[in-house]
């Protein structure tokens, strides 16, 4: 249970430190006030923005990382629970083995539930922050 344990907390980890670049964005007044290039400078979206609202860019894509991170979860918890069915299966009686994918399966569903919550409690409250 606790390799299972550490395979999920590594992809989830290792899903977040790949989406962390993307929460990078430009809201930095005064490097846009001191920018000495112009506005058709390739580089002055990146400093200065697209002149889109960037508190709601910075919602979305926080909102849409946050959803491609719970569904990676769902997806492991998924596949936890077939991996427990499995060893359920093929335990022949044994009551350790039974007890091992009998815990590996309430484990993932009580992760699959909290997860469920979360993704609601998120959209929720980025929807009413508007």
């Amino acid at each position: 249970m606790k390799k299972v344990f550490g395979i999920i907390l590594a992809a989830v980890t290792s899903l977040l430190i790949c989406a962390s670049p993307a929460l990078v964005y430009a809201d930095d007044k005064g490097a846009c006030d001191n920018w000495s290039g112009g506005k058709d400078d390739p580089n002055y979206e990146l400093i200065c923005g697209n002149g889109k609202n960037n508190e709601a860019e910075a919602q979305n894509r926080v909102g849409n990382i946050l959803n491609i991170v719970f569904t990676w979860i769902a997806i492991i918890a998924v596949i936890v629970i077939i991996i427990g069915g499995v060893l359920y299966m093929t335990s022949q009686g044994d009551p350790g083995k039974i007890q091992r994918a009998k815990g590996a399966i309430l484990y993932a569903v009580i992760g699959l539930v909290i997860v469920l919550l979360a993704f609601a409690i998120v959209n929720f409250v980025l929807s009413n922050i508007k």
